[in-house]
């Protein structure tokens, strides 16, 4: 089983990168935080030897063309290791902080799937670019601002994605579904995969052709007190994820619906430390895989097993490169 894990902020960023290969790691990914998502996969391809990936790139915000040109360039960089891992993010993030459109999301994410296939089409064959939807429009290329051909191809375009029509969207129009970190073997199997299925038979494919890559949130350490404070820091991080109306399914899958909006209200206090409180060892362990690296690597392959070979692990608190390793170590 391949393991990714998220590169954390920019310093250092090679010398981070280059641990984690060394400890058995086979790629990178980051996320849309408090730094560009793209800025340290161009630092991590210089190193060499790993898969590269955006988990996810918030597309919205973002134009068509400026998308393709950073994933051709990554596509490149990586020697054809990279993938373009796409997001919606929620109504408020992109309505009030990126100051975008949010209206059909769902159908937003197909019609951007396809300018980006559009685009690359146009670059790998020289055909004319003439893409016209409801959102984008794309009717130039000229040789000046084409790359032309790219010798790995296009990259891969992976969509995350909980609810059931984005899932399904994702399984019908995408190369892969980047599954959300906050869920859980029920919902994973019960409710992701349904909907998985029901978008790889509208495209008339497999699941061989397409790619499930679950998240799991880790908590673990090499002693009983790291342990316990990597639980204590998933509390707060499940507490979070918990309080917001998206992840609602994923808790109604186990009958614990009614914990969203006292999180919700908690966290409208700032009450950060009460909101962690309030997720118990059931949820903690139903949602995060805990224990020491050994068991990590049990629980993680118990969820994902006959749906994915590929597994992103999620570092609630920051783990040490050795501890990775034990985890990939484990599952290998």
């Amino acid at each position: 089983m391949k393991v990714l894990t998220a590169l954390s902020g920019l310093t250092g960023v090679v010398e981070q990168t280059r641990e984690l290969r060394d400890a058995g790691v086979h790629g990178v990914f980051t996320f849309e935080g408090p730094h560009d998502v793209f800025a340290p996969l161009t630092l991590a391809a210089g190193v060499g030897g790993l898969d590269l990936m955006t988990n996810v790139a918030i597309a919205f915000p973002r134009n068509p063309i400026h998308l393709a040109h950073q994933a051709y360039d990554h596509q490149l960089l990586s020697g054809g290791r990279f993938v373009l891992g796409l997001g919606t993010q929620v109504r408020a993030q992109i309505e009030k902080r990126f100051g975008a459109h949010f209206d059909r999301p769902v159908d937003r994410m197909i019609e951007l799937v396809a300018a980006l296939r559009a685009i690359f089409e146009s670059w790998n064959t020289g055909s004319r670019l003439d893409f016209r939807g409801d959102y984008y429009r794309h009717t130039l290329m000229t040789p000046t601002f084409s790359p032309g051909p790219n010798p790995y191809g296009a990259p891969p375009i992976y969509v995350g994605a909980l609810g059931p029509r984005l899932t399904l969207a994702a399984a019908e129009h995408a190369d892969g579904l980047l599954v959300m970190p906050f869920s859980t073997k029920r919902f994973l199997h019960e409710h992701t995969m349904v909907a998985v299925h029901n978008g790889l038979r509208r495209s008339g494919r497999s699941l061989d052709e397409f790619a499930v890559v679950p998240e799991v949130i880790v908590a673990t350490g090499a002693t009983d007190a790291e342990r316990e404070a990597a639980e204590a820091a998933t509390r707060m991080l499940l507490g979070f994820y918990a309080s917001t109306p998206a992840y609602v399914p994923v808790l109604a899958a186990h009958g614990w619906q009614e914990l969203q909006p006292e999180l919700n209200a908690l966290s409208k206090q700032g009450n950060w430390a009460q909101m962690g409180a309030l997720i118990d060892d059931e949820i903690l362990h139903t949602i995060a895989a805990c224990g020491t690296p050994a068991q990590v690597a049990e629980r993680i392959r118990d969820r994902v097993d006959g749906i994915a070979d590929t597994v992103c692990v999620y570092q609630a608190a920051p783990l040490a490169p050795a501890l990775i390793g034990e985890i990939v170590s484990g599952l290998r």
